[in-house]
């Protein structure tokens, strides 16, 4: 008999406190997170105050021998570091500590690699994960040594023997892809905004329930975890409220702090389904204690998208989890709901909410059709929001809410 399982990888988090150590534990918590996520465990934690990251080592050199005598009680297999860190950095650190060395950004990636499904997010992976590993390679010609985080998923996996050249040919080949996808995308979005059926995109910090209300609402199947990162493809749904209007549900990837700029360019045209949308849901879990940092990471990163001028609806899920009922408050939301959406708790408000944002965009018609005009009564019906229909001897009586882009077709 021979053991085949595999041993799961055993990790030391690394970090430096350059600001309040809360904060910095935090991010640990969250980083602990991702590693989980990513499939090993966490054996120990080190936190050094400074009043800068170290350029040579991240840390101090007091630290990296701390660490290494860390590594030798624990056995630990790598250490992974809370910010992304430079060539010469993981160079230096790897020669100290001769353990795998790795960051946030590639267990991220790492992440990514694993959840992602469809042609596109898989491109945009490997295409990240490309560009993170050219700027690093220092001199080795073979990727696997760079592994591919944990569980050596992505390139490291396919042991590739390649140069800087030969990356920089794969990643060329790549982004001519993602321009490809991109401009189908953009057809794509021109023909729904020829359609004027409004779309509601999902946005919230990973992990906050996003998925699970696409899921509630129209029975996607989109799959729940609680993990981070459950979900890394774009979902869109049909949805019909409770007033007859339809509108298209989009679940969008989780936002995450420290989520590096790269990444979001990487991700970029899936990320920008929120820039395109009518309206926003942002999902809040109101039970995280990290709650108003994860608001703001999310708001963050929507700046960034350069996301503006959107109807916000904000969703404060997970309400059965506060055992005080706090007062919940987001300044940048046109509307806010408290809900526990697992146990269908204020789902209700949520249709009512997006409802009256729908109302909001939508142009009052009080209008006397002539029958034979009976086919644009039904476009308004489709799209729009009928307050009363008569048919009297002069023709059809109708007041109606309607959007702004169909006026042209009725």
């Amino acid at each position: 008999m021979y053991e085949t399982a595999e041993n799961t990888e055993k990790i030391i988090l690394v970090a430096v406190a350059t600001g309040n150590e809360d904060d910095a534990m935090e991010s640990l918590d969250e980083l602990e997170e991702l590693v989980n996520t990513a499939g090993a465990v966490v054996v120990g934690r080190v936190i050094q105050n400074l009043d800068h990251i170290n350029n040579t080592t991240y840390v101090g050199s007091g630290k990296v021998q701390e660490i290494k005598d860390l590594i030798w009680e624990t056995e630990a297999d790598a250490i992974v570091c809370d910010d992304e860190l430079s060539p010469a950095q993981y160079k230096n650190l790897e020669d100290e500590l001769d353990v795998k060395v790795m960051d946030r950004t590639l267990i991220i990636l790492d992440i990514f690699a694993g959840r992602a499904k469809s042609a596109e997010g898989k491109i945009q992976v490997e295409l990240a994960q490309l560009r993170y590993r050219s700027t690093r390679l220092i001199g080795m010609r073979n990727l696997s040594r760079q592994g591919g985080g944990i569980g050596t998923r992505g390139p490291g996996e396919k042991k590739l023997e390649v140069d800087r050249r030969l990356i920089r040919n794969r990643i060329s080949q790549l982004k001519e892809q993602v321009r490809n996808m991109e401009s189908h995308r953009q057809v794509t979005r021109a023909k729904r905004q020829d359609n004027p059926v409004p779309v509601v995109a999902i946005v919230g910090y990973t992990n906050a329930g996003k998925s699970t209300l696409l899921n509630t609402l129209t029975a996607a199947n989109v799959l729940e975890e609680d993990k981070l990162f459950a979900t890394l493809d774009p979902t869109t749904r049909n949805y019909k409220l409770p007033n007859g209007q339809e509108v298209l549900l989009t679940d969008t990837v989780g936002f995450i702090r420290k989520l590096p700029h790269h990444l979001i360019d990487a991700f970029r045209s899936t990320l920008e389904e929120a820039k395109y949308s009518d309206i926003i849901i942002h999902v809040v879990d109101c039970s995280n204690p990290s709650m108003d940092k994860n608001v703001h990471a999310v708001y963050e990163t929507l700046k960034n998208l350069e996301v503006k001028d959107k109807i916000i609806i904000t969703v404060f899920n997970k309400i059965d989890k506060v055992e005080e009922k706090p007062v919940l408050r987001d300044f940048n939301a046109d509307y806010t709901v408290s809900a526990a959406i697992k146990k269908n708790i204020g789902l209700n408000e949520i249709n009512d909410a997006i409802e009256a944002a729908l109302k909001s965009m939508r142009v009052m018609v009080e209008k006397v059709y002539d029958y034979s005009e009976a086919g644009k009564i039904g476009i308004i019906r489709k799209y729009g929001q009928v307050l009363s229909e008569e048919y009297k001897e002069d023709g059809i009586h109708l007041k109606a809410y309607v959007p702004s882009q169909i006026m042209d077709r009725i």
